[in-house]
């Protein structure tokens, strides 16, 4: 199975102050790596994790090892994300959430890792939900 990670449990696994980090590490310990995600995750997830050097350099050494697989090109989608960012403006949903969305569909048998309760109301293909791994309870 494919996992497509998003921003929030990245951050969160890198981030040990994240209230969502113990919850991060659990998962990612039932996770088969590597982890699918797009150039717009990698960037959020970088941005947010700028202040933290430490866990900023882990983050890249993670990505740089393999962990974490840039396996989606914005370019190539770009018709296909516009009309997501549209369809779903009144979330309102990012170019990161987009290409999660998109990726979805194009991984048919991947599941999401997020944080993004919004991933719940998105279809993928027009009507089929996207399957979410568990949110952390509490």
């Amino acid at each position: 199975m494919n996992v497509i990670a998003d921003t929030g449990p990245l951050v969160a696994l890198f981030d040990a102050a994240d209230e969502f980090h113990d919850w991060a590490m659990a998962s990612l310990g039932k996770i088969r790596e590597p982890l699918l995600t797009s150039e717009a995750v990698l960037g959020e997830a970088l941005f947010l994790l700028a202040p933290l050097k430490k866990s900023r350099a882990a983050f890249l050494e993670f990505w740089m090892e393999g962990g974490l697989v840039v396996s989606f090109e914005a370019e190539t989608q770009k018709s296909a994300l516009t009309a997501l960012m549209k369809k779903y403006h009144d979330l309102p949903m990012s170019l990161a959430d987009a290409s999660i969305v998109r990726m979805s569909e194009l991984f048919a048998d991947a599941t999401v890792w997020t944080l993004d309760r919004h991933f719940s109301i998105c279809r993928r293909l027009g009507r089929k939900s996207i399957p979410l791994l568990d949110w952390p309870r509490g």
